[in-house]
């Protein structure tokens, strides 16, 4: 397309998954309360480990690092939809929607670091238990999530400036309910090879790599358990890595064959699909890993309900 047939676009309209007033009304009220149990949820989990010196762990550390994550996450995207809903407004500018594409991709890859430093916590405490306190130092806890914030925001950064580098036409409806990389290269004018091909190489790997060490791992640990004589430990090794496992399945499972491909086949189903990642995923982290960990009852109870209630028989 020729450059006079171009334009600046200083915003962007986001039609959201529904044209319909009443569908609207409902999604509005589904999408707060899902963003409001997310930040209680999520808040718990973190004050919980933090107050609860038996938590102060390697493990509950990540997964502290992951509740504060799955927050951020989705803040990125939750208070536009309602915003917008109450300002009866779909437009986004241009210096906003670049931002979310930033942090959409940041927090999203972070989540896949975070699992995949969980699942090596998982491996040295089951199958290396010791040499765990030798080599899970808090120095090294630190070390690991510092490098995974370091990665995953070089990442975003890389594909937000190619992304600031396109060009695109009177067209600025996004068939979506965020800022989607897919749905906007979609809207382009100019070639988005390059983009494309960046999302292929270095997203794939940000893809591939996490989930090929998470399920290695996995591999080793249930070799590992079926090896423990305890009825008891091998219900406690489950019980942990099946909180874990879960939450990778419900991730990865719903990322898997949306974004591996290339843009031009983004589909009507992709905004129905992210919803999974980006919206219930941060939602159901906290009752999936509450839920499944005793511990974690324990210092929730601690926390939420009054000690008079802990003492009674």
């Amino acid at each position: 397309m020729n450059r006079e047939n171009q334009t600046i676009i200083s915003e962007f309209l986001l039609l959201g998954l529904s044209s319909q007033p009443e569908q609207q009304q409902i999604l509005f009220w589904l999408f707060l309360c899902i963003y409001l149990v997310t930040v209680i949820g999520n808040m718990l989990i973190m004050l919980a480990i933090g107050l609860d010196a038996r938590l102060h762990s390697p493990m509950y550390f990540f997964l502290a690092n992951l509740s504060s994550v799955d927050i951020c996450f989705s803040s990125v995207t939750i208070p536009k939809i309602l915003v917008n809903r109450i300002m009866r407004s779909n437009s986004v500018s241009y210096v906003e929607c670049m931002m979310q594409i930033y942090f959409v991709i940041t927090f999203g890859n972070m989540d896949g670091f975070l699992l995949m430093v969980m699942a090596y916590d998982r491996y040295l405490a089951i199958c290396r238990p010791l040499h765990y306190t030798t080599v899970m130092r808090p120095a090294l806890c630190i070390l690991l999530v510092a490098i995974s914030w370091i990665i995953t925001i070089l990442h975003a950064l890389l594909h937000t400036l190619l992304m600031a580098q396109l060009s695109f036409c009177a067209d600025n409806t996004i068939s979506h309910f965020f800022c989607d990389p897919y749905a906007i290269r979609k809207l382009s004018c100019s070639d988005t090879y390059l983009s494309d091909l960046m999302v292929f190489v270095v997203g794939g790997m940000f893809f591939v790599i996490p989930f090929t060490c998470i399920g290695i791992s996995s591999v080793f640990i249930f070799s590992n358990v079926m090896k423990i004589p305890s009825t008891q430990g091998i219900q406690k090794a489950l019980s942990t890595c099946g909180s874990h496992l879960t939450v990778v399945s419900l991730f990865y499972g719903s990322i898997m064959g949306i974004y591996l491909r290339p843009s031009s086949s983004f589909s009507a189903a992709g905004p129905v699909a992210t919803v999974i990642f980006t919206v219930i995923t941060p939602m159901l982290n906290p009752f999936i890993y509450s839920l499944r960990n005793q511990d974690m009852k324990i210092a929730l109870r601690r926390l939420i309900l009054p000690k008079v209630i802990l003492q009674m028989p």
